[in-house]
């Protein structure tokens, strides 16, 4: 077990990052030098990623949404057109390209198909293809890129994440439903995992998407601050529960998951409008400034503000 580091006012100066990539350094370096068209650091730090799927695949979708990636990684292919992660770099490329309007969602799924009977083995192409089914596909699309993910790694964190949100918005009335099938989806999610898994905060993710889509709706106040969603009976036991793996589980070195950070920030963000100063504070000492943009932009908030707030409201500091 790892203790909380002790509260109060946090030493650390710098405003909230924002960075893609959070605290994996190596693959900020590499990504900057992608963009400068030196693919050999890329080709080099994914061999050296291995078979590590969490990982392979945080990485593999960092360096992919840089603007000029998708051309670096064509350049990569035409050199080496038998590398599977030249393949898959450039299909999660296209990939973030079409999501953003700049090459069709079709292109994007084919090289997503290719890149995976290159790599059997490897969920990242269909990683791809939950990122796009996401933003443009159907509801059976996005199960269906969901279960080839989960039949190459059944725990694959950004593809519960990504399930999660799109479960999430999922609406059929006008008030919240205790048993909406996100909320469902995410405990068993966590049930099913090993005990050290980090989808033990994934009911915490599920409850911050609910309040995201409830909120666009005008079904909860567009100041998360004013809602009464995380005062539920419920809510307080799915983020005790979280708070406890944390308290349990945490580490901050180099075995650690490479997507923490995004786990940590939902729960310190669930803590505060939850009421739990102190248990935020905790939280946002170890989040440092590797903030991320969800949850504190949900519903439609500045999240550098949101999370100065935060910070203000739980640390004493900006």
């Amino acid at each position: 077990m790892t203790p909380p580091p002790p509260l109060g006012r946090s030493r650390n100066k710098e405003g909230p990052a924002f960075e893609a990539a959070l605290d994996d350094h190596e693959l900020a370096t590499v990504r900057d030098a992608l963009a400068r068209g030196r693919w050999a650091d890329a080709r080099q730090l994914l061999a050296r990623t291995g078979d590590d799927w969490d990982r392979r695949g945080h990485r593999l979708v960092v360096l992919a949404e840089g603007p000029t990636s998708a051309a670096w990684a064509r350049e990569w292919q035409l050199a080496e057109p038998d590398s599977p992660d030249a393949a898959a770099l450039l299909a999660c490329a296209t990939v973030a390209r079409a999501v953003h309007g700049k090459d069709t969602p079709d292109a994007a799924r084919a090289l997503c198909l290719a890149a995976a009977g290159m790599a059997p083995r490897d969920p990242t192409p269909w990683l791809g293809i939950l990122i796009l089914a996401h933003r443009t596909g159907t509801d059976g699309e996005r199960v269906r890129a969901f279960d080839q993910v989960r039949a190459r790694h059944r725990d694959h964190h950004h593809a519960h994440h990504l399930m999660a949100a799109c479960l999430a918005e999922h609406q059929d009335g006008d008030r919240d439903d205790p048993l909406h099938e996100v909320y469902d989806f995410a405990s068993w999610a966590a049930e099913q995992a090993p005990a050290d898994s980090p989808l033990a905060v994934l009911p915490v993710v599920a409850h911050a998407e609910r309040y995201r889509v409830l909120a666009r709706a005008g079904l909860e106040p567009a100041d998360p601050a004013r809602s009464g969603h995380w005062g539920t009976r419920r809510a307080r036991q799915v983020m005790k529960a979280a708070f406890d793996w944390w308290l349990e589980w945490d580490v901050d070195d180099g075995t650690a998951h490479p997507r923490r950070k995004v786990d940590l920030n939902f729960l310190a963000h669930a803590k505060l409008h939850e009421g739990r100063p102190a248990e935020a504070a905790a939280l946002l000492t170890r989040i440092g400034p590797h903030a991320t943009h969800a949850p504190w932009s949900y519903p439609d908030r500045d999240p550098r503000k949101a999370f100065r707030a935060a910070r203000r409201a739980a640390l004493g500091a900006a």
